[in-house]
């Protein structure tokens, strides 16, 4: 008797404790009538404490830059948790991001490059009344990693770097690299060069520092699609560092979040000192970006050919893309809350841990006072 009644007790102990719980989660988790905060920290980098989740409810279907996508995962999580709105960002690349968003299907888009006009005529159709805008979200450098047994502390060029994607350099000792690292041994190895299969923001920025820098060198027009010739493809930011990793004499262009466990390459400017791609030196060249956006959009023109002390050049800022006016009502309200959010102080500072360069305070100040014009 004394064993059952123990057992009672404590069964109606753990049911107290999953009411409070319960009541814990319906208090902070939902917040539909607006105006509330949640506290907490999401992610252990993203924090929730800044998230207003102003009737934000239902469902985001979102797609675009693979680049950004480590950065938003980061992002939902942490408003997901205050805000119980469900984010599905698929990450399959700016073009498709674009190209959906263009067709309706998305409440907002991610992408690397800024709207072309041809982008924004055909966003007009789905933006009553209104067009498709670019708010800059996420900055950071444009890693080139390798995959080079014994090389440790690897210098390039921009020359040099065009000549290996063209695949006119094709060894790893080839006289060209062996100048810039006179130190290395260099082995007799055969480059394998990975660029993105896909239509893709981050090939238009590494393209668009090519041709910036060394149009002798690299005399394709640029765009999202990979024009050169040679080299291997791979989906998405992710699958090209996989192909890196996974392949001795491999080399690839990613976000510097996606180069953990690799090393990457220094970058010989013209400045005192090669730049290594990192938070700080890709902040140092985005800082000198410049508005070329007309109206509401924002859009940046960045400086390729920097060569400004600790100025890593090869840098993207990602934008999101939404309409100006004529955004769908039944996801306004969670689209406005979630880019408020990560457009906010903390979701900006979130950045930094993560291997992505906050946006300038002169520019993100412009873009949360767009944000809260979306209609």
């Amino acid at each position: 008797m004394k064993l059952q009644r123990k057992n009672r007790l404590r069964a109606l102990s753990l049911g107290a404790i999953a009411v409070t719980g319960a009541l814990a989660l319906t208090a902070c988790g939902s917040d539909d009538n607006g105006g509330g905060k949640a506290s907490g920290n999401a992610s252990g980098s993203a924090n929730a404490s800044s998230v207003k989740c102003d009737g934000a409810k239902g469902q985001l279907l979102a797609d675009g830059s693979s680049a950004q996508k480590n950065a938003i995962d980061a992002w939902v999580k942490a408003f997901s948790q205050a805000c119980g709105v469900q984010i599905n960002y698929k990450g399959g690349g700016s073009g498709a991001g674009v190209t959906s968003f263009n067709q309706g299907q998305l409440a907002f888009a991610g992408s690397d490059s800024a709207l072309k006009p041809e982008d924004v005529t055909a966003s007009k159709k789905v933006c009553s009344g209104g067009q498709g805008i670019d708010l800059p979200m996420v900055g950071g450098p444009i890693a080139l990693g390798y995959n080079v047994p014994g090389v440790d502390n690897l210098v390039l060029d921009a020359p040099t770097i065009a000549k290996i994607f063209d695949s006119k350099i094709k060894n790893w000792n080839d006289p060209a690299i062996a100048k810039l690292n006179p130190k290395a041994k260099l082995p007799d190895l055969k480059i394998q060069a990975f660029h993105r299969s896909e239509d893709s923001g981050t090939t238009d920025n590494f393209t668009k520092y090519l041709i910036a820098t060394t149009p002798g060198n690299w005399k394709y027009s640029g765009g999202k699609a990979w024009q050169a010739q040679g080299g291997q493809a791979a989906s998405g930011s992710a699958g090209v560092a996989q192909g890196v990793k996974q392949n001795s004499g491999a080399i690839g262009y990613f976000e510097l979040s996606y180069a953990k466990d690799m090393t990457t390459v220094s970058i010989a400017t013209g400045a005192k000192t090669p730049v290594k791609p990192s938070v700080a030196s890709a902040t140092a060249d985005i800082a000198a970006a410049k508005i070329v956006g007309t109206g509401k959009d924002l859009s940046l023109k960045l400086d390729y050919a920097t060569k400004a002390e600790n100025a890593y050049p090869i840098t993207l800022v990602t934008y999101e893309i939404v309409c100006d006016k004529g955004n769908k009502s039944d996801t306004l309200p969670a689209t406005k809350a979630f880019l408020r959010y990560i457009a906010s102080e903390d979701g900006q500072k979130a950045l930094s841990s993560i291997d992505y360069a906050p946006i300038p305070d002169e520019i993100i100040a412009k873009v949360r006072t767009t944000i809260e014009g979306l209609s």
